[in-house]
């Protein structure tokens, strides 16, 4: 088939956002076109092969376009190029990626209050899930492998079992032994710990000052017992649905006394009390950071009305975030009262994970902008027109930040996507210019542990890229734990936990073995790195020309935003430095197993497609998953199946002016599940706000004269336009190869073993590569 070039695709892929105020879109995939490690069977199509692809787009719509119709209508400006509208509304740059600067500011000290630190990357608290056990070795050594990676200062997240009691007892000798040798663990390697104090926001307005008083002094209490343990610095979380944002919003606070709305002052009074009662009790040199939402938007504006709600209060919501200005304001007084720092993020009000992980605003190719309530931002115009919205979400807070460090002569950190290794120059350039002093990270340093030591000693091709994916979060860290994983790394959320690795080192092969990997995907190049890395002889086959499964495919449809390329560029990178021997254009048969002889053979070589027979006139092309971008139809589409390639197809399609219907034979709890949660929601609200539809637990019956007949699970048979079928049924397994061979070892991972995505093939890889 014909292949695009990355340039070319780019050109002809737009970003996309709707208006805050239209029906619109959103969308995020996490696995999905490119999930298989193989190269999938061929679908039986029912028409003579199909021409090329349309050829590149015109130039984008201009930015006087008017405001996107409810309902997803299409502009006219929009009319007249090969995309719908949502695709012109936030154009992506192509240009920020670039890596020419040495990084002398990234790496320069920093003094933060009484800390100094050595370079400007500081790890934010998030959930790790890793206490749920208690205060075991599996949260010491999460926190010591992160000091171990060149961190120098590492925000710890909210642990009970940390915290003082209470009841004034004061800490157990095995709590106090814990937290003194997590200290002095990571201080080993040169960092410090600081604690995040994240009181759940509720029933404010109804606390007396006696209550609110009662709160401030337990997070003084909380701050004492963590100094005690040797950390340095305490961060208060007045962001997000926390007490210290609902003092601080309008949106949520009511009260008309010294704690309400009637002030600036007033409204930060909680916050700056628990800053000046800290200071009083720890001291001076005892760091108090304050994270809050630097800048808000009321994504959520139907504000969820009922019967029971007037019209007028569905809009009130929206003349109540906490402007830039405001905010600022606020950090003055924070800094009067005695902070150290500030720590700044975004403020949706109605979408906690995009708070902290607004990348996701951009996980849908050709809308960026997509907000998860159907509804598509500008971001020229939303926001107060102060996000960077042209670099797919990376430093998108950047111009936000600049403000406030002009404001106030503290430090001023910032979160949302901040990865230099992704963008070398545009972050180093920010440091230079004096937007920010320091960047708060935690997804890309939870996918690289050594993140820090390999960009200090310019290994940036060796460093492990965040996909973005947010497999990671859940919500609760109960879910985390439960849920959650990495689609890059295999030990986050797995390590030292039931049925996952037992250690994040990798443990020396006892004999060193002749180990044959077939398939050069993603579960086989992981399996290949582990596996050569405890001391095997390793060698890796592939049949095609090139190694990376179906990821250059996943990057076509999925677009850059997900940095699929460099997950393929590092895993292939790995392969070089952990000495693996690869030999491509070699299909393995069970004749050159026994030619090679190996001691172990590890079956990697993707999942099959089952084909697609549909009765009818024979009219109706029915077209390979892989091939559909590069195959011209007609305007109706359906896509055959509900996984996540099936759900990026559509996108695709959709934003390339297909009307597209989803059938599938799953149900509805089961669409889409490939993707995180998070992915699964910003693509459906965006699909389903485009006039895309979705029937589960149904079948195509026939097609003729263009027109489908589908049998729906209620058992009526219904009439659809149809002038073409993309077929992303499930992949099936595809393990034969191993049948009969003659080798004492053998293990299939991937979606060869057990067709999913691109994580969990990342897993078995890793998990074989360790056993073998």
């Amino acid at each position: 088939m014909a292949k695009l070039s990355r340039r070319d695709f780019l050109k002809s892929s737009g970003a996309a956002a709707l208006s805050i105020a239209a029906l619109g879109l959103t969308g995020c995939t996490a696995a999905a076109a490119g999930e298989s490690d193989g190269s999938a069977a061929e679908s039986t199509t029912i028409a003579p092969e199909t021409a090329a692809m349309a050829p590149e787009t015109t130039a984008a719509v201009p930015e006087t376009t008017a405001a996107a119709p409810a309902g997803g209508m299409q502009t006219p400006q929009a009319e007249a190029a090969d995309k719908i509208w949502t695709a012109y509304v936030n154009p992506q740059r192509e240009d920020y990626r670039t890596n020419t600067k040495e990084l002398k500011t990234l790496f320069s000290p920093l003094k933060i209050g009484a800390v100094e630190i050595g370079h400007r990357m500081v790890k934010s608290a998030a959930g790790s899930a890793t206490y749920l056990a208690g205060l075991t070795d599996e949260l010491l050594q999460y926190y010591v492998n992160l000091a171990k990676g060149g961190l120098e200062l590492i925000y710890v997240e909210g642990i009970a079992a940390l915290e003082i009691p209470a009841d004034g007892s004061g800490y157990s000798a095995e709590t106090l032994a814990f937290g003194k040798k997590l200290v002095e663990e990571c201080a080993q390697y040169g960092a410090s710990l600081g604690y995040q104090w994240a009181q759940f926001g509720g029933g404010e307005n109804d606390m007396t000052a006696d209550d609110i008083h009662g709160i401030q002094d337990r997070g003084v209490a909380i701050a004492k017992g963590m100094q005690e343990l040797g950390f340095k610095a305490f961060e208060i979380n007045a962001a997000g649905f926390n007490m210290g944002e609902h003092f601080l919003s309008r949106f949520y606070n009511t009260r008309t006394d010294e704690y309400g709305c009637t002030s600036l002052e007033n409204r930060a009074r909680f916050v700056t009390e628990c800053i000046e009662k800290i200071k009083a009790e720890c001291g001076a040199d005892f760091n108090v950071q304050i994270l809050i939402d630097a800048i808000e938007e009321n994504d959520n504006i139907t504000n969820n009305p009922t019967l029971m709600t007037l019209d007028n209060y569905v809009t009130v919501p929206h003349t109540q975030v906490t402007t830039v200005e405001e905010g600022i304001e606020f950090a003055k007084l924070f800094e009067k009262a005695g902070a150290d720092s500030m720590h700044l993020r975004l403020g949706p009000l109605g979408h906690h994970v995009a708070q902290f992980g607004s990348d996701l605003y951009f996980i849908l190719n050709g809308i960026e902008g997509a907000t998860g309530f159907g509804m598509q931002y500008d971001f020229k115009k939303h926001w107060q027109g102060q996000l960077i919205g042209d670099t797919s979400g990376a430093g998108m807070l950047l111009d936000v930040a600049a403000r406030y460090k002009a404001a106030v002569s503290i430090p001023c950190g910032a979160v949302t996507y901040m990865d230099p290794a992704h963008a070398p120059d545009f972050f180093e350039q920010a440091l230079e210019d004096g937007k920010v002093d320091f960047f708060l990270m935690t997804r890309p340093l939870t996918v690289d542990m050594e993140y820090v030591n390999k960009l200090r000693e310019g290994r940036i091709d060796e460093i492990a890229p965040c996909t973005r994916c947010l497999h990671c979060h859940i919500g609760s860290n109960e879910l985390n734990s439960m849920f959650g994983y990495c689609r890059v790394n295999a030990l986050t959320q797995r390590v030292m936990r039931e049925n996952g690795p037992a250690t994040y080192e990798l443990p020396a092969a006892e004999k060193a073995k002749k180990v044959m990997v077939i398939g050069g995907g993603p579960a086989g190049m992981e399996a290949a790195r582990i596996a050569a890395s405890r001391g095997h002889d390793v060698t890796l086959y592939e049949k095609k020309g090139m190694l990376g499964g179906l990821l250059d495919f996943a990057h076509i449809v999925k677009g850059p935003h997900e940095n699929l390329l460099d997950l393929k560029n590092y895993l292939i990178r790995q392969l070089d430095v952990c000495k693996v021997k690869v030999e491509t254009g070699v299909e393995v048969d069970a004749a050159k197993i026994a030619a090679e002889a190996p001691d172990a053979v590890i079956l990697a070589a993707g999942g099959l497609r089952d084909t697609l027979n549909v009765a009818g006139d024979g009219n109706t092309p029915v077209i390979d998953m892989e091939s559909f971008m590069f195959t011209e139809m007609g305007e109706n589409v359906i896509v055959y199946g509900s996984n996540a390639q099936a759900f990026d197809a559509a996108l695709w399609l959709t934003v390339h002016k297909k009307h597209v219907t989803m059938v599938t034979p799953n149900k509805a709890d089961e669409m889409d599940m490939q993707q995180s949660q998070h992915a699964m929601r910003m693509m459906t609200t965006a699909l389903y706000s485009l006039g895309f539809h979705s029937w589960p637990q149904s079948s195509i019956k026939s097609v003729n004269g263009g027109v489908a007949t589908i049998t729906t699970e209620t058992g009526v048979d219904m009439e659809i336009p149809c002038d073409a079928i993309v077929n992303a049924a499930d992949m099936l397994p595809n393990k034969s190869l191993l049948d009969g061979i003659s080798v004492s070892e053998v293990y299939a991972v991937g979606d060869c073993e057990a067709p999913f995505n691109i994580a969990k093939a990342i897993h078995a890889g890793n998990d074989a590569g360790r056993a073998v």
